[in-house]
């Protein structure tokens, strides 16, 4: 495996933190049963968890510092950075996708965190194998960067292409089989995924949002590991940054749910993002672009989209304006 800063007592007590802050977030967040979480939680959780994301930066830096000297700090806390907030920035595009399927199923609101709690914590572990297993294929075969390098410039400009499309979920295969092979309820039953109904079982709506946000994890952990690849090698950035930004994400669903329609430029911004780290990636081996720089141009471009989303502000159109007017 590539070389990596992570020793084995720093690998084990990330696990440790990792499965504390999800019981945390499910007991707290969890508390009164089903219930809508009010938009001053979610703001106070949100920013509970992007905190605790740059403290960690804080302690790697510190703990670097003094183990390895100041210039490898520096470059690994850049580097965790950076990642981090692309991450974070694909985790909001996540968001928006979750968002229309809740509206397309007519989720109730005080039903979606167990939905959106499920997501998370497949989106950890899928992400911990998809990194572990990049980071061999990337250490036997060095060709792989260039395959990564090229997908993403393919997917940045397709998703720049089709970013006010809107998605035909009747037409979803995944969808269309699962109708086809499941008894399914029209109705919800509550926060359960199963009822026994005439001595048959039959799966609920719940269920089958469900296992449409697995698939949308698995989508978007394809497009945002060889990301976050182009960025770093070290194993341990890779994780911990991707995690950092998944342990938000549902308290950030909630926070952003009643303002999707607001960042429609925010597709167009992650497509540039994309575009260029794949070609980062690709032009590696003749040309390193500093980590640096890197991050300097990630948070120029998330600004920009944002600032224009807000400024512009155009008919609705987009994902998330689609989204936020089907609820």
């Amino acid at each position: 495996m590539p070389e990596t800063i992570g020793t084995a007592w720093m690998w084990a007590a990330f696990a440790i933190f990792v499965v504390a802050a999800l019981v945390a977030d499910i007991v707290l967040l969890e508390r009164g049963g089903a219930r809508r979480i009010t938009l001053r939680e979610a703001a106070w959780w949100s920013a509970l968890w992007v905190v605790l994301s740059f403290a960690f930066a804080g302690l790697l830096w510190w703990y670097l510092d003094i183990e390895h000297g100041r210039s490898l700090a520096n470059l690994k806390v850049t580097e965790f950075l950076t990642g981090y907030l692309v991450e974070k920035s694909l985790a909001v595009d996540n968001i928006f996708v979750f968002l229309m399927l809740f509206s397309y199923f007519a989720v109730p609101l005080k039903y979606q965190r167990r939905v959106l709690i499920y997501g998370i914590v497949g989106a950890i572990v899928l992400r911990a194998a998809m990194i572990l297993g990049g980071a061999w294929l990337i250490a036997r075969f060095h060709w792989v960067l260039y395959l990564f390098g090229a997908f993403l410039l393919a997917t940045g400009i397709k998703m720049w292409v089709f970013a006010d499309a809107k998605p035909d979920l009747e037409r979803n295969p995944v969808l269309r089989w699962l109708r086809g092979h499941l008894r399914i309820t029209p109705e919800f039953h509550q926060e359960r995924f199963f009822i026994i109904r005439d001595g048959k079982w039959w799966a609920t709506p719940l269920f089958v949002v469900m296992v449409m946000v697995g698939v949308t994890d698995v989508v978007f952990a394809v497009d945002s590991i060889p990301a976050i690849f182009a960025i770093t090698l070290d194993p341990f950035i890779v994780l911990t940054s991707n995690v950092f930004a998944i342990l938000g994400l549902r308290a950030m669903y909630f926070l952003l749910a009643g303002f999707a329609g607001r960042f429609h430029l925010l597709s167009y911004g992650l497509a540039l993002i994309l575009m260029f780290i794949g070609v980062k990636m690709l032009i590696a081996d003749f040309y390193k672009i500093p980590v640096f720089v890197s991050l300097a141009v990630v948070v120029a471009i998330l600004a920009a989209s944002v600032a224009l989303s807000m400024v512009l502000r155009p008919g609705l159109q987009g994902r998330g304006q689609s989204a936020d007017a089907e609820s």
